[in-house]
């Protein structure tokens, strides 16, 4: 729902202040509405239920993976797409990846989201729709696992517990909502040590994110250790040079005292040899980096490397003394690859 609006209406309707909170409380622990809040006057529940959307983002479409993945098409008042994806995992994890932006203006070549039209950024209140629209469902199928659960052999739980803002959007481009957001998070269930936000390298967002005083995770979109070709698969690479984005990213390792993550996803014939291997190992700390190898998920613009390179490129940097592992793929049978399904609803 609209925060500022919510309490601006209780506001102008003489309500305590706490009432904003008890509409917070019971949003965050998965309500379906005002009139579950039974601890408000019933009148003023038909109130806000008159002048205060429950949510800032109506469902377009959803689609469900048999390994359980849950991928979300919303659209804002305005009607800018926007989506979102619940991950679930066997050993009970329920993942979220959030979107900032409607759209995105850095142009990655292999992200499907790069090739939408970019809309704006997000509200904090647009961005934590989506985490409470997971909230509701997951309240919903509490305790009697949906099909999707029982194949992927993952249990049923009530709300998410980890978040990364890797959906739509650079969120450093919009670090204040995001930010704000991220605040409100513990609230559904997702503290902030179990909070990611992704970057392509966008440096004073990594400056100022390792200002906070919340211990959230940075995590880094490289993608290739060389700048000529980092460049073309990633233009922001020509405003914010790599090397100065993995000085940015020390900076938060020194200032925080936690791992970066650096995403690598697995291009055929693009980023995947034996060589590029060795230079991503050559260019990064084993102190303060530890790398995500990201089995691809076409979009139409590249291959995905096989099995066989991804295993080869990992043993590389594990020889050379670096933590490497290999994300697990999900929803890939519902095109869950970030704005996709955006896409093909267009």
């Amino acid at each position: 729902m609209d925060l500022a609006l919510l309490q601006r209406t209780l506001a102008d309707a003489g309500q305590p202040a706490f009432r904003a909170r008890q509409v917070w409380a019971w949003a965050a622990r998965g309500a379906d509405g005002y009139a579950a809040m039974t601890d408000l006057p019933a009148g003023l529940r038909d109130d806000l239920a008159a002048t205060v959307p429950f949510s800032t983002l109506a469902l377009a479409d959803e689609a469900h993976a048999k390994d359980g993945t849950v991928k979300s098409l919303f659209h804002t008042a305005d009607g800018r797409p926007v989506e979102a994806v619940l991950m679930r995992y066997r050993d009970g994890r329920r993942s979220l990846c959030l979107s900032s932006q409607s759209g995105c203006p850095l142009t990655c070549t292999f992200c499907a989201t790069g090739a939408m039209k970019f809309g704006r950024n997000l509200t904090a209140s647009e961005i934590l729709d989506q985490a409470l629209h997971f909230r509701r469902m997951l309240r919903t199928t509490a305790g009697r696992p949906t099909s999707s659960e029982r194949d992927a052999g993952s249990p049923a739980g009530d709300s998410p517990d980890h978040v990364v803002f890797m959906g739509m959007g650079e969120p450093m481009m919009n670090l204040d909502s995001v930010l704000e957001a991220c605040r409100r998070l513990p609230g559904v269930g997702i503290t902030h040590r179990r909070t990611a936000i992704s970057t392509v390298g966008w440096i004073p967002g990594i400056d100022r994110l390792a200002q906070t005083d919340m211990p959230i995770r940075l995590a880094l979109s490289l993608h290739a250790a060389d700048p000529a070709l980092r460049s073309e698969i990633m233009p922001v690479n020509e405003r914010y040079p790599l090397a100065d984005v993995l000085a940015a990213c020390t900076r938060f390792h020194a200032a925080k005292r936690r791992l970066v993550f650096v995403e690598y996803v697995m291009l055929a014939g693009v980023n995947d040899r034996y060589e590029q291997a060795v230079a991503l190992a050559e260019i990064l700390d084993p102190k303060v980096f530890k790398v995500n190898l990201i089995p691809y998920n076409p979009t139409g613009s590249f291959d995905g490397s096989g099995p066989e390179a991804i295993d080869t490129f990992r043993a590389v940097l594990e020889e050379r003394g670096l933590r490497a592992t290999v994300r697990l793929t999900r929803g890939r049978d519902i095109a869950a690859a970030c704005g996709q399904l955006a896409a093909a609803s267009a």
